[in-house]
């Protein structure tokens, strides 16, 4: 069975992981999800993306381990986004939402951090257990001291405790709680705003975002200001540009073309 089930709405592409038992993602599956998601970053007619996991317990616990014991590499080929084909997905500039329907462990929590925002039904979980199978949660050791204090991030990383969702909206890492029933409606529901958005200032504040991370702050000011990077080009001699203005002078809302 196809591991990955997608379904377009006008602008929007919900993608669910769809693999039992577990929705665990094993080096095929991650493949394909990568195809998926390029495919999504490089269609000019899409503009959200929604990550789910099918059923209602898992959203995924990360690397299938009984498809390592059986002979796929922890080092092998992920594919074009590397691990869930999103983490490592070069120039991924559209908004992406994921809607943590169930458990969501190891490399399932790496995923959801891949995500610019994560809704999570009230009876999810999380965790990084990666230390009690003698592994490393390679993306969270790097991403979470990042987004939460540093003595937590270190805690759930060498300890592997599990934390819910309430936790995890304490310290920032999720932005609502919903009912199981409303998870993917309010899903659907902020993927509709974000896709009636400007797309090329959404592109923007992505590769903006990226690019700060590690930089000071006048040099990503300068290279803002002289136009180097490519979405700060695009976006500045683009008709959107001049159509924010003009819509606002006109008192009317604008019309987003994506050019």
């Amino acid at each position: 069975m196809d591991p990955i089930k997608t379904r377009q709405q006008g602008m929007i592409l919900e993608v669910t992981l769809d693999r039992p038992k577990a929705n665990a993602i094993d080096l095929a599956t991650s493949r394909v999800m990568g195809e998926v998601f390029a495919s999504f970053r490089d269609d000019p007619d899409l503009r959200v993306a929604i990550l789910t996991g099918a059923g209602e317990k898992f959203f995924c616990p990360g690397w299938d381990l009984k498809a390592a014991a059986e002979g796929d590499a922890v080092d092998g080929d992920y594919g074009v986004g590397g691990f869930g084909g999103l983490q490592e997905l070069r120039a991924m500039n559209k908004p992406v939402i994921a809607a943590v329907n169930g458990i969501a462990c190891g490399g399932g929590l790496e995923l959801a951090l891949s995500a610019d925002m994560i809704l999570a039904a009230d009876h999810a979980s999380f965790a990084l257990p990666e230390i009690r199978s003698g592994t490393i949660a390679d993306a969270a050791s790097i991403k979470l001291p990042k987004r939460i204090p540093y003595h937590i991030a270190m805690e759930l990383l060498l300890t592997g405790r599990w934390f819910d969702p309430q936790e995890a909206k304490g310290w920032g890492l999720v932005n609502e709680i919903l009912p199981a029933a409303d998870l993917l409606p309010r899903a659907w529901e902020l993927a509709e705003l974000l896709a009636s958005g400007p797309p090329l200032v959404y592109a923007a504040i992505k590769e903006v975002v990226r690019e700060a991370e590690d930089a000071k702050f006048q040099d990503i000011m300068n290279r803002i200001t002289k136009r180097q990077l490519e979405t700060i080009d695009v976006l500045y001699s683009s008709e959107d540009q001049l159509e924010g203005a003009t819509a606002f002078a006109e008192k009317r809302d604008p019309v987003w073309k994506g050019r």
